[in-house]
C-alpha cells in the first residue's frame, strides 16, 4: 500500500514538470522561429534597398553613357566632315597649282625669248599685253594658293582640336561603360526571382505574338495599368528613351501611304534605349517586322512600345525606373518606332516627350 502510494505522488508531481519542458521547448521553437523570419525580414529589405539602388544607379550611369556617346558621336561627324573639307582643299589646291606652273611656265618662256624688232612692233605691244595680264593672273592665283594654304591650316588645326577630344573621351566612355555593364550584370543576378515567373508568360506572349496582326494589336493585347480619371502620363515633359531625330511624326503618312500612330526616331547604330518612365515590362522579345520590341505599362492605363531593338536588357515583369536601360538599338536598323497608347487609342507621344 505505501509503495501504491509513493508511486502515484511520483506519477502526480512528474505530470506538471514533463508538460512544463514541452512547453518550454514550443516556446523555444517559437522564438527561434520569430528570429529567424525577423532575419528573413531583414535579408528581404536589405535586398529591396540593394535592388533600389542598383536601379538608381543604373539611371545615372545610363544618362552618362548616353550623353557621352552622343558627344563622341557628334566629334565623329565633326571630324568626317573636316576629313571631307580637306579632301576638297587639296584638291582645289592642286588645280591651283597646276594653274599657276602652267602661266609661270608661259611668262618665263616668253622672257628667255625676247624681240625687240622695230618691224613686229605691234606684236611686242600685244605680246607685253599679253604678259601683264597673265602676271596679274598669276598674282591673283599666288594669293588664292596663300589663303588656301591658310585654310587648310585652320581645317587641321581644328580637326586636331576635335580629335584630341574625343581621343580624351574615350578612357572616359571605356569606364563609365563598364561600369554600366556591371550594374547591369548585378541587376541581372537580382532579378533572378522573376526567371521562375518567365516560361508560362512567355508561351502566353508568343501566342500573343502569332495572333496579334499589328503592333497596336499586341499592345493592346499585353494590358496595361488600371485607367484612372487622372489622364496624366507625367507631370512634365520626359526624354526620348533614345537620343536621335523625329523623322515621321504622329499622324504624318509612312512610306507605305499609312497615317503614322508614332513617332520614327533616326538613331545611332548600338544607341542605348532607356525606359521613358517608371513602368513594366509587359513584352520583350521579337515582333514580325520591327525587330526586337519591348512594351512597357505605366500608370494611368499608358503603355509605351518601343522597337528595333538590337538587344534587350529587361525581363519580363521587371520594374524600371524611368531613364534605366532596357536596351540597345539594332545597329543595321538604327530607328526606332515609338508609339504610346492609352487603352486602344494611341497618343501623340508629342504630348509626353521633349522633341531633341
Amino acid at each position: 500500500m505505501r509503495l501504491i502510494f509513493i508511486l502515484l505522488a511520483f506519477f502526480v508531481c512528474a505530470a506538471p514538470v514533463h508538460g512544463a519542458s514541452e512547453l518550454s521547448k514550443i516556446n523555444a521553437q517559437i522564438k527561434q522561429t520569430e528570429q529567424q523570419n525577423k532575419k528573413l525580414e531583414q535579408q528581404v529589405k536589405t535586398s529591396d534597398r540593394e535592388i533600389s539602388k542598383t536601379k538608381k544607379e543604373l539611371v545615372r550611369a545610363a544618362d552618362k553613357v548616353s550623353s557621352l556617346e552622343d558627344k563622341r558621336s557628334e566629334m565623329a561627324k565633326k571630324i568626317a566632315e573636316m576629313d571631307a573639307q580637306l579632301a576638297k582643299m587639296t584638291n582645289d589646291m592642286q588645280k591651283n597649282q597646276s594653274i599657276v606652273s602652267d602661266s609661270a611656265a608661259s611668262i618665263l618662256f616668253v622672257a628667255s625669248h625676247p624681240n625687240f624688232d622695230t618691224e613686229n612692233m605691234r606684236d611686242y605691244v600685244l605680246m607685253s599685253a599679253v604678259l601683264s595680264g597673265a602676271a596679274d593672273r598669276l598674282d591673283e592665283q599666288i594669293q588664292v594658293a596663300e589663303q588656301q594654304i591658310k585654310d587648310l591650316e585652320k581645317i587641321r588645326s581644328a580637326r586636331a582640336v576635335e580629335k584630341e577630344k574625343l581621343d580624351r573621351t574615350a578612357k572616359r566612355y571605356s569606364r563609365e561603360k563598364s561600369e554600366l555593364d556591371k550594374l547591369l550584370r548585378t541587376r541581372n543576378a537580382q532579378n533572378e526571382k522573376l526567371k521562375s515567373q518567365q516560361s508560362a508568360l512567355q508561351k502566353k506572349l508568343r501566342e500573343l505574338s502569332a495572333r496579334a496582326k499589328s503592333i497596336s494589336e499586341l499592345s493592346a493585347g499585353v494590358g496595361s495599368s488600371e485607367m484612372s480619371a487622372d489622364s496624366r502620363f507625367s507631370k512634365r515633359k520626359l526624354n526620348l528613351p533614345v537620343r536621335g531625330r523625329v523623322v515621321v511624326r504622329f499622324g504624318e503618312k509612312t512610306a507605305l501611304g499609312l497615317k503614322s500612330d508614332g513617332w520614327r526616331i533616326r538613331t545611332r547604330g548600338d544607341a542605348l534605349v532607356l525606359a521613358p518612365a517608371d513602368g513594366v515590362v509587359k513584352f520583350a522579345d521579337s515582333f514580325r517586322g520591327f525587330g526586337r520590341v519591348v512594351i512597357m505599362s505605366h500608370k494611368n492605363g499608358y503603355n509605351t512600345v518601343m522597337t528595333n531593338l538590337g538587344n534587350i536588357d529587361v525581363a519580363l515583369e521587371q520594374e524600371v525606373l524611368a531613364g534605366e536601360p532596357v536596351g540597345r538599338m539594332n545597329p543595321d536598323k538604327p530607328e526606332m518606332y515609338l508609339e504610346v497608347r492609352r487603352g486602344n487609342s494611341a497618343v501623340d507621344p508629342a504630348r509626353l516627350f521633349k522633341d531633341e
